[in-house]
C-alpha cells in the first residue's frame, strides 16, 4: 500500500529526472521563438561574375548599343533562286566568267543567274551559261545546291544557287551575249585549276564536290 508519504517521494523524484521522454524528438528543427544566443552570421560567396553594381558607369557621351545580328534580323526577308554550274568543253575545260562582285571586286566565278518564272533550273543554266559565256551547254547531272545567306542595306536575302554539271554542244566562248553586261571576261581553265582560279570559296566546293563524284564513278 503507498501512503502519502511514498507519493510525495515519487513525485520529488521525478521532477528531478531530467532523462527525456523517448515519445519526444532528437532535435529541434525549428522554433517561433526568438533565440536565446547569438546566431553566426554566414556571408554569401564573393560573386564570380560582375554584378551591375560592380559594372562602371555609363558615361553621359555614350551612344545607344547596337547589335549588328539582332538589326538586322528586322530586315525584310527576301528569297532569290539561281542555277548555273560547270560547262566543260571537249578537253575537258571548264568555262569561267569575270563579274564585278556586289562590293565592286572583280572576281572570276562560274556562269549562272535568276531563275526566271516558268523555267526549271536545269534550263536557267543551260540559257545563264549560253549568255554569260556564248556557249551552248547540255545539262550532265545535278550537283549540288548552295543556300546561304547574306545582308544588304534593306534587306536580308536568302540565296538558293542549284550547279549542274554541262558538256559543251555548240557555241564560241564570248560575253558578249550577256543582255545584263554583268560578265567582264570568260575563259577557259583546266578543270584541275578551279581551286587556285575561282574566287568564291562555295564555288570552289563545287568543284570538289564533282571531282569527287567523277572518282566514284
Amino acid at each position: 500500500m503507498i501512503t502519502p508519504a511514498d507519493l510525495a517521494r515519487m513525485l520529488a523524484h521525478a521532477a528531478g529526472d531530467h532523462t527525456q521522454n523517448p515519445l519526444e524528438p532528437d532535435t529541434l528543427l525549428y522554433t517561433s521563438e526568438a533565440p536565446r544566443t547569438p546566431k553566426t552570421v554566414v556571408r554569401p560567396p564573393e560573386p564570380r561574375f560582375p554584378t551591375p553594381a560592380m559594372m562602371p558607369q555609363r558615361r553621359a557621351g555614350d551612344g545607344p548599343t547596337t547589335f549588328a545580328s539582332l538589326d538586322a534580323q528586322e530586315l525584310p526577308v527576301v528569297r532569290e533562286y539561281s542555277a548555273g554550274g560547270l560547262v566543260f568543253d571537249e578537253r575537258g575545260r571548264v568555262a569561267i566568267i569575270a563579274r564585278h562582285s556586289r562590293n565592286g571586286h572583280l572576281e572570276w566565278c562560274l556562269p549562272k543567274g535568276h531563275i526566271e518564272k516558268g523555267e526549271t533550273p536545269q534550263q536557267t543554266a543551260v540559257r545563264e551559261v549560253h549568255e554569260e559565256t556564248g556557249i551552248l551547254g547540255e545539262v550532265i547531272e545535278s550537283i549540288a545546291t548552295i543556300d546561304y545567306w547574306f545582308t544588304g542595306t534593306s534587306q536580308r536575302v536568302h540565296k538558293l544557287v542549284h550547279h549542274f554539271a554541262l558538256r559543251q554542244i555548240g557555241g564560241d566562248l564570248t560575253v558578249e551575249g550577256d543582255p545584263d553586261h554583268e560578265a567582264e571576261d570568260a575563259i577557259w581553265v583546266d578543270f584541275d585549276d578551279l581551286d587556285d582560279v575561282l574566287s568564291y570559296p562555295n564555288e570552289r566546293k563545287i568543284a570538289w564536290l564533282y571531282a569527287r563524284k567523277m572518282k566514284q564513278g
